[in-house]
Order: structure tokens, then C-alpha cells, then sequence
């Protein structure tokens, strides 16, 4: 389904790029799933509860910039609380890749 939004709905919506500062096991979601920090420059640090443990490991993403919408109300999965959406696209099995860009850009620009 394609639906059609006005140029102003797009740009309430904050996807912003940030640098992942650390990433831990997060055992209590229902999902296999990680808790990620990311430093979203002014706009601070933030964590979220990321689907991405079959693509990535918790090495590798350390340092990795990502996007992630960072102004949806908080919310709660399991334990955590988590701050802002990382965004990605499923592969052919489900499995999220995550959204990034392929050039540095400073922390919490916004996506234009």
C-alpha cells in the first residue's frame, strides 16, 4: 500500500543519524535483540532495543553510525525503556539491516 503524506508530515518525523557508543546482550526480550547507546549529538545519548543479532554482532557495531527516529514517545520493552527507533529494512528471511550512511556525517543530522 502506497499512501500518499504531505511534505509536512515528513518533516515531523526526526530521523537523525548517530554513532553507536555500546551495545549489550539484551536476554529479557521476547525477540533476539540487543540494547544499543547511541550518541545523537545535541540531541544526546539515547538507548533503544534493536532486532538486528543475525546480521551483526556486538563488536561490530560499536562506532557504526545508524538513523534512528528519535522523537517517538518512549516505550517499554520488557524492562528497558526504550528512547528512539532504529530504523532498518528486512531481508528476504525477515532479518532487520540496518538503515546507515556510507559516509561520516556529524551526530544528530537530520535526514533531508
Amino acid at each position: 500500500m502506497n499512501m500518499e503524506i504531505s511534505w509536512n508530515d515528513f518533516e515531523k518525523v526526526e530521523l537523525r543519524v548517530g554513532t553507536i557508543l555500546e551495545v549489550e546482550d539484551f536476554p529479557e526480550a521476547r525477540k533476539p535483540a540487543y540494547k544499543v547507546k547511541v550518541d545523537f549529538g545535541e540531541f544526546g545519548v539515547r538507548w533503544s532495543s534493536a532486532q538486528i543479532t543475525k546480521h551483526y554482532t556486538k563488536e561490530e557495531l560499536a562506532g557504526r553510525q545508524i538513523v534512528g527516529v528519535i522523537n517517538f514517545p518512549k516505550k517499554q520493552i520488557a524492562n528497558f525503556m526504550s528512547e528512539f527507533l532504529v530504523t532498518g529494512f528486512a531481508d528476504k528471511n525477515g532479518d532487520i539491516v540496518l538503515t546507515a550512511v556510507d559516509k561520516p556525517v556529524p551526530n544528530g543530522s537530520k535526514l533531508i
